[in-house]
């Protein structure tokens, strides 16, 4: 949710120049441009958070943002960074309070990322495997912390190391329950710390809404009792985007998405697919195990004005073993999606309907990938 900023004057929403009345088509659009300079402040926005996915039902809240660049940047090439607070409330009685910062040193030469969240969260559980075993409702609450910063050791080439910490009661479970048997690794809780590295190469020619470029992203943590974990395992995951603009604004985008786990990890961080950033149309996590893979492809392109249609496909399968992937274990989805452009930095509103094994809408912010 980042958004851009030029010399002396923050880009909260565009510059819409004035158009002679139109019709009643002309006059809706208008007014929606209308809101969003509205709602518009120099230094902080503060915006309604409304969100909707078939994990999270309806959820309302509140979202403050923070958008800068260094004070000696503005005329450089340096990306916009940004602190964003978030308070959520859903329709699920889950709760959500996350911040975030996104921080772009001078001309692009190091980034550093920090989030933390604190949760109660009432969810569901289907067993681990490419086939649900289970479907059960549990309650968590968790708090969530990780850093890291990376530096540029070459055009578009970035490492650097990173730290997470994640804490887990879970209060609640169905009675004879898969998780309430004490079967599943972390169905009383769990404690995470865990080190690790992240390598990115990001050729993207704007974060937000990029038309050409790459973005690909290793990272490797390890969760040790010598960090304060009380699970030993370590996880790998590749993620490869690559962007192409077939003709102005019309932008095909494909993503390959590998996770692989290994030693005892506990069921809420296994590798999983499904949810609103992998497997619209699935829900999150229905499908865990140690390994997993996502590809997913978008074509976006323009509809009038600010409005954009984007059609999606995707397809993945979760496995307990590297040999266990096969063509038969895919999953398949695919759906249309709407967006409404906020800002010349490519913020857009997300309307998103998926097909898997249902049908979900997913409305938020930003891009999927």
């Amino acid at each position: 949710m980042l958004l851009g900023m030029t010399p002396g004057r923050m880009l909260w929403a565009q510059d819409v120049p004035e158009k002679p009345k139109g019709g009643t088509i002309e006059g809706l659009f208008d007014l929606a441009d209308e809101v969003i300079n509205f709602i518009s402040r120099d230094s902080w926005t503060f915006i309604p958070a409304v969100t909707y996915s078939p994990e999270t039902n309806l959820g309302l809240g509140i979202r403050a943002l923070k958008v800068f660049r260094p004070a000696n940047a503005q005329d450089s090439l340096t990306r916009p960074s940004s602190f964003p607070i978030t308070f959520l409330y859903t329709l699920n009685k889950q709760a959500f309070v996350t911040t975030e910062l996104n921080l772009w040193m001078k001309d692009n030469g190091a980034y550093f990322n920090t989030r933390f969240e604190l949760s109660d969260y009432p969810f569901r559980f289907y067993g681990i495997g490419n086939n649900p075993q289970t479907d059960e409702v549990y309650a968590t609450r968790y708090a969530y912390f990780h850093i890291n910063y990376e530096k540029r050791l070459a055009p578009g080439l970035y490492l650097g190391p990173r730290y997470e910490f994640r804490i887990d009661d879970i209060y609640e479970k169905l009675e004879q329950g898969l998780l309430a048997s004490g079967e599943v690794a972390g169905s009383d809780g769990q404690l995470l710390s865990g080190l690790g590295l992240v390598l990115n190469y990001d050729t993207r020619d704007n974060i937000f809404q990029p038309g050409r470029g790459v973005f690909h992203q290793l990272s490797y943590m390890t969760f040790q009792p010598y960090f304060g974990s009380n699970f030993t395992f370590s996880q790998y995951q590749l993620d490869l985007r690559k962007y192409i603009e077939v003709r102005p604004k019309h932008v095909l985008v494909g993503q390959s998405w590998l996770s692989f786990t290994g030693g005892n990890p506990p069921f809420q961080h296994v590798s999983l697919i499904g949810g609103s950033d992998r497997m619209r149309g699935f829900f999150e996590g229905k499908y865990r195990d140690l390994h997993a893979m996502v590809y997913q492809t978008e074509y976006r392109l323009p509809v009038y004005r600010n409005l954009g249609l984007v059609v999606f496909g995707n397809a993945g399968q979760v496995a307990p073993t590297v040999k266990g992937f096969s063509i038969q274990g895919f999953r398949y989805g695919g759906g249309v999606g709407f967006r409404y452009k906020l800002n010349d930095e490519g913020i857009n509103i997300r309307l998103d309907i998926g097909v898997g094994d249902q049908r979900a809408f997913y409305f938020g912010l930003n891009e999927v990938i």
